[in-house]
């Protein structure tokens, strides 16, 4: 066992140390190079990661029935890219000013987060996996800001702490998933704002089924419940890359109202739906931008079949 440790031990500082190397040369870069950087790397990963094309071209073919075979490759080598890019913008981040940020990003809709949090009774962001979501909460730090993040945990303890550190450079703290429920009413006490990556594939009992893209997946509730039992505001937060002004723009959605029917169950689920629904929509105005190679419907209702092999 002590040997098995030790080897675990020592790969975890080798990864580390690759982690450090790799985001210090890409960090020291302009940032034009460190994003075509990333972007280089997205098409390796493309063209090396047969089993994350295979699981991104079946979810867009669900999502998009509608559209070609040719039409959704396309938007998944453009999604390979996106990560490409924030993977790039991250190496870069700790040394963003407000100052130099603020030249390839701006608010829409900062007025709604604005009007949420003086309510008083703390925030919760809804978000997802769309568009550069590493950059979006440390840009809203960075602007005086600063937001707690629910996040797992990674494999490796040194990688997770050092990500960690440069997500918290500006006031951001970290909620992980296994303190979820009592660090998000925390929060919620001291009017505080939470984001939460309300868009990955839960299982029963903290997940519920909520149709996405008109197909039922199993979705974390916890957020609905805590907006239920603390009146905090809840409103989508998104940064995301629009083309048309070769810039980054962080859109902040007017407060969603929640369903109180009385019946709590009824309304965590409803509620769930509707938080769904929202991301939906983004995602359909910016599909190139979302992780379709998560198993997003893995988990499937009693009696259906599997849809991944």
């Amino acid at each position: 066992m002590a040997r098995t440790e030790r080897k675990i031990k020592l790969r975890e500082r080798l990864e580390n140390l690759l982690l450090r190397m790799v985001a210090g040369a890409v960090g020291a870069l302009p940032r034009g190079a460190a994003r075509a950087v990333g972007a280089g790397w997205g098409a390796v990963v493309w063209v090396l990661m047969g089993r994350l094309r295979r699981v991104g071209l079946q979810n867009l073919k669900m999502a998009f029935p509608e559209k070609t075979e040719e039409e959704r490759r396309k938007i998944l080598r453009q999604t390979f890219r996106s990560l490409g890019w924030q993977m790039g913008e991250f190496c870069k981040m700790s040394g963003y000013t407000a100052e130099e940020a603020s030249k390839f990003i701006r608010y829409e809709g900062l007025e709604h987060y604005l009007a949420a949090r003086d309510k008083g009774k703390g925030v919760l962001v809804l978000t997802g996996h769309l568009g550069a979501w590493e950059l979006s909460s440390f840009y809203h730090s960075l602007m005086g800001y600063p937001m707690s993040l629910v996040i797992r945990r990674l494999d490796n303890p040194l990688v997770d702490g050092y990500v960690n550190r440069i997500r918290c450079l500006h006031g951001n703290r970290v909620i992980h998933k296994d303190d979820f429920a009592r660090g998000l009413l925390t929060a919620m006490q001291r009017g505080e704002t939470v984001g939460i990556l309300m868009d990955t594939n839960m299982t029963p009992p903290q997940g519920v089924f909520v149709p996405y893209f008109g197909v039922e997946a199993c979705t974390g509730s916890a957020m609905a419940r805590v907006a239920l039992h603390s009146g905090a505001a809840v409103l989508p937060g998104f940064l995301l890359w629009e083309r048309s002004e070769q810039r980054y723009v962080l859109h902040f959605g007017p407060e969603l109202e929640l369903i109180r029917s009385g019946d709590a169950a009824k309304d965590t689920v409803a509620n769930t739906a509707l938080f769904t629904a929202a991301i939906e929509r983004y995602v359909r105005r910016y599909p190139e931008q979302w992780l379709w190679v998560h198993r997003r419907w893995k988990t499937r209702p009693e009696g259906q079949e599997r849809i991944y092999g």
